[in-house]
């Protein structure tokens, strides 16, 4: 019996099919790019986003020969090893946690609270409340630090850490509203009656249903409000008196010449949540293995 012969390029195989040409070494390396040309597009606005962190990073361990620190000269890890070396950063910097702490708590409660209103029950201004809740999201902070700032001076407030609370509290808890709101909405209403159903009461179907699946936007909502309130500089400076934030520290060591120790603690700020996402993907992906098992 004789062989079968190899089908040419172009020819027809038995099959039905025409023998695909063979690549060449060219083109198989542009295929390869075309097919991956997302990921590379992907990694390059990735790296662009981080290049400035890396900056920050890098800098933080330069010792610079004036007083800003915007050209490289020569490698120490003085600013690590004396991150307070520079008088009021620590205070300011404390003061910032401190009040995104406090921010975030009472943003969290009371969004969380306004979330549950709106996606749970039906009332009269339930519709018009929907809509001034994005207000403080599409304001600029411009007019909503000096409207706080006007409506502090006509309550006859002084200006300090409690209009800084009020007016933080303000501008978070839209957002806290959002995405709770967002997550309450996406859940499967069934879960709570199925819980009814098994003879529940109202407090043992949220403590254990409705707590657990919410939980995740909650714990969202709060990461993100304290972002906000730390990085806020626009509403802090009209509304802040006598006290000095973090943002407000590192604009007017801008004027005076930046530390390296400015971007020591950016750098920690940014492990850190770096830290707690990997965390919490970590956690996530532990339950999801045991659950499997």
């Amino acid at each position: 019996m004789a062989a079968p012969t190899q089908a040419r390029p172009g020819e027809w195989t038995g099959g039905g099919h025409r023998a695909a040409p063979p690549r060449s070494g060219g083109s198989a390396a542009l295929a390869w790019v075309r097919e991956h040309l997302v990921t590379f597009a992907g990694l390059a606005a990735l790296g662009y986003l981080l290049l400035p962190i890396v900056i920050v990073f890098v800098f933080s361990f330069n010792k610079p020969a004036g007083r800003f620190n915007f050209a490289w000269h020569e490698f120490s890890l003085d600013a690590w090893t004396n991150v307070c070396g520079i008088g009021g950063m620590c205070d300011s910097l404390w003061l910032s946690i401190r009040l995104g702490l406090l921010a975030t708590l009472g943003a969290t409660v009371l969004g969380t609270l306004l979330a549950f209103a709106l996606v749970r029950h039906r009332f009269r201004g339930r519709g018009p409340t929907n809509l001034l809740v994005f207000l403080p999201m599409a304001t600029p902070e411009v007019v909503m630090g000096s409207s706080l700032l006007a409506l502090f001076v006509q309550g006859g407030i002084d200006r300090g850490f409690l209009t800084l609370f009020i007016a933080h509290v303000l501008f978070c808890m839209s957002f806290v509203v959002v995405t709770v709101k967002a997550r309450l909405q996406g859940m499967d209403p069934r879960l709570e009656q199925a819980a009814a159903d098994l003879y529940a009461t109202p407090y043992q179907t949220f403590r254990r249903v409705t707590l657990p699946l919410v939980l995740p936007g909650i714990v969202a909502a709060a990461l993100l409000s304290f972002s906000l309130s730390f990085d806020d500089f626009i509403v802090t400076n009209f509304n802040s008196g006598n006290q000095v934030t973090f943002p407000m520290f590192v604009f007017g060591a801008n004027q005076r010449g930046v530390p390296p120790q400015i971007n020591v603690i950016g750098s920690i700020m940014f492990f850190l949540a770096l830290f707690l996402v990997l965390a919490a993907q970590y956690r996530t992906r532990f339950r999801f293995r045991k659950a499997a098992k």
